[in-house]
């Protein structure tokens, strides 16, 4: 179990226009937790402790973040799902593995993602790249598209695991271009690079977050991202959408939610606060670094966009008949 603690800014903070706002006295007594399911370090962890950080300065009380990884989240979620809390204020930080993926792919997750949790609010969403090791040259989605045709059967691409975004990123390409590669799984995306840069497996849907540093110091190749719309930290690098693949659009995703017998009114007055933390400039720009965006937003926005979510990627689940085992 790994803790951190997000101390309260010393009196400067309470001078800060939020210090005496209501949202600040209102919540309940206690300890203030966000848990999240992945080790320390991760894009999910970071994000969290960023804005756990700026929510301790608002409320003028601390935020631990406790880590509780496994199972690509899973353990996490499914903990905080059948967890009683008695006191203080309890989050979750919920992902689109955690909540729109591995529940329709894994049997040994009981926990509902849509019933058992209150949603509270989106952090924001990450595109995917599509990378390849750099003596490979590929200029163009549609490269890799003759490439894949060339030679049915025999291109691999590597994620981070079975039922991840970039397995499924894979998998929605494959059904879109009319080809058949590869699925090679691996134990996060520190050994998928690996593998990926020394040629034992040929491309990736990797997360943004994971592979900026790589494609940007030349060592990865990224020849286009999975978003609608360009993210700000790769402006240069083309959309799977502008390469012809209209309405492509596969992303990772971060939100805070809270136990199912969260009021309502609590989660409304955490959802202000995480608003005004993803207003802030230095905000904004740690994750603009990181390719996170479109976050913010109402409850009832945040809820509507994980049912979406939760339609959607088990479209691609059922399509291209992804199990366990896959």
């Amino acid at each position: 179990m790994q803790r951190r603690h997000f101390i309260a800014a010393s009196a400067a903070a309470f001078a800060a226009p939020w210090a005496g706002s209501a949202t600040a006295a209102d919540l309940p007594k206690g300890t203030i937790k966000i848990f999240v399911g992945w080790a320390p370090g991760g894009g999910t962890d970071v994000f969290a402790r960023i804005v756990g950080q700026k929510l301790s300065e608002i409320w003028g009380r601390p935020v631990i973040v406790e880590n509780k990884p496994g199972a690509t989240g899973a353990l996490c979620a499914d903990f905080f799902a059948k967890t009683k809390f008695n006191d203080g204020v309890n989050l979750l930080m919920a992902h689109v593995n955690t909540h729109a993926i591995s529940p329709q792919i894994f049997k040994s997750i009981t926990y509902d993602p849509l019933k058992d949790y209150a949603p509270i609010g989106l952090i924001g969403a990450t595109p995917h790249i599509l990378v390849t090791g750099s003596k490979e040259k590929y200029a163009s989605i549609q490269d890799v598209v003759a490439a894949c045709k060339k030679g049915p059967g025999k291109i691999s691409f590597g994620s981070s695991g079975t039922g991840s975004v970039q397995h499924l990123a894979a998998e929605m390409f494959n059904m879109a271009a009319g080809v058949k590669t590869i699925h090679v799984p691996y134990k996060g995306s520190g050994p998928m690079q690996t593998d990926l840069l020394g040629g034992q497996i040929d491309f990736s849907f990797d997360t943004m977050t994971a592979a900026a540093q790589q494609v940007k110091s030349g060592k990865m190749q990224g020849i286009v991202q999975t978003r609608v719309n360009r993210a700000k930290g790769f402006p240069g690098v083309p959309t799977m959408d502008e390469q012809g693949f209209k309405g492509f659009d596969a992303s990772s995703w971060y939100g805070v939610v809270g136990p199912r017998d969260m009021s309502k009114e609590l989660a409304q007055q955490i959802n202000a606060d995480i608003n005004k933390v993803l207003a802030m400039p230095d905000v904004i720009g740690r994750f603009d670094g990181y390719g996170v965006e479109g976050g913010g937003g109402s409850v009832e926005k945040f809820a509507a966009f994980m049912q979406s979510e939760y339609k959607k990627w088990g479209e691609v689940v059922r399509a291209a008949n992804v199990t366990e085992e896959s």
